[in-house]
């Protein structure tokens, strides 16, 4: 929360240093740092579902494939305009995993898990096994850029804007939620479910919501997806896709929305450094090959997530809060 005059300078900073950032990095760069805005929505919904409420979601890749394919087949079928089909491509992620939210009523935990990687599954099949009319199948959707008034997001640095504003506006709705009556109710059911309902909230409704919020969330960062590559296919909504969002949950810091921003920003740095550095690796070692770079990079961010469950299993948010703590208290030792 911010309080003081400071904080508000420092998040004034922040937002112009992102405005401006387009005219000073190449073109690159700035396609990481629209892939990092699209990252952020996801991971903050998976938030909301996962370090709020604690409910395990594996399936958080499909909900935001829901909302590209939504997105696409609206923006194609009806011609709906990219301010309307984002919102109902949302929305129809909403749903789908506000069916599976009701299965968290009755399990938790490991069995919570394999039902939402049911969801993964199912998703791939209703894709690749309805009318090929309807969502392309293995062919996947074309989309048009997203245009407004006449002007047509196409370049880098425009589709950057548009994801910048759809992004600042659901990290603004995130801290509003977990601030609301309903974020207690998260945080209460996830600390103790059955002292929850005890105290009169109600807990299914609690934990499917939950579902609901996350998966819009994911399904809004789906229909940016769409109309950023302007490409869908199934193959970019996967399993281990959804293992790398708990990853960057993780190393943020479950339970914080700031957290879930740094835990994007450092699994994606490490990931494009690879990227950037692998085709050195394999020429200065041939033997290797790019799949042993690839593996060898998968290795070493599963090395740093199992880093983090061991030694800071609250995440980099954490520490960055008891180093805040230790400034204030010095050079007193209470």
């Amino acid at each position: 929360m911010i309080r003081t005059r400071g904080q508000w300078i420092a998040l004034i900073v922040f937002l112009v240093a992102l405005a401006v950032l387009p005219h000073v990095l190449g073109p690159r760069l700035v396609a990481i740092s629209t892939n990092m805005l699209i990252m952020a929505v996801v991971v903050i919904g998976l938030q909301i579902n996962m370090g709020y409420a604690g409910q395990i979601n594996l399936g958080q890749a499909a909900f935001m494939g829901v909302g590209a394919y939504a997105t696409g087949a609206l923006a194609i079928k009806f011609n709906l305009p990219f301010w309307l089909s984002i919102p109902l491509g949302g929305c129809a992620a909403a749903v789908f995993g506000f069916i599976f939210g009701l299965s968290a009523v009755r399990i938790k935990g490991f069995y919570l898990a394999l039902t939402t990687i049911a969801a993964q599954t199912l998703f791939h099949f209703l894709i690749l096994n309805l009318p090929q009319s309807w969502f392309g199948g293995s062919n996947g959707l074309t989309l048009e850029p997203a245009q407004i008034f006449g002007f047509s997001f196409v370049s880098e640095t425009s589709i950057y804007y548009l994801c910048l504003g759809v992004t600042a506006l659901m990290v603004f709705g995130a801290y509003g939620i977990v601030r609301s009556r309903h974020g207690r109710a998260f945080v209460a059911v996830c600390d103790d479910d059955v002292a929850s309902g005890l105290m009169g909230i109600n807990v299914v409704r609690t934990k499917a919501i939950a579902f609901l919020i996350g998966a819009f969330y994911a399904g809004i960062a789906g229909a940016l997806w769409a109309y950023y590559v302007r490409f869908v296919a199934v193959d970019q909504f996967t399993l281990f896709h959804s293992i790398w969002f708990i990853a960057m949950v993780i190393v943020g810091g479950l339970g914080s929305i700031t957290g879930a921003l740094i835990g994007v920003f450092v699994i994606k740095a490490i990931q494009e450094s690879f990227v950037t550095l692998g085709p050195g690796i394999v020429a200065q070692f041939p033997s290797l090959g790019g799949d042993v770079v690839f593996a060898l990079m998968n290795v070493f961010l599963g090395g740093i997530i199992a880093a983090f469950l061991i030694f800071e299993p609250r995440g980099l948010m954490h520490r960055w809060n008891i180093l805040k703590r230790s400034y204030r208290l010095w050079p007193f030792p209470y």
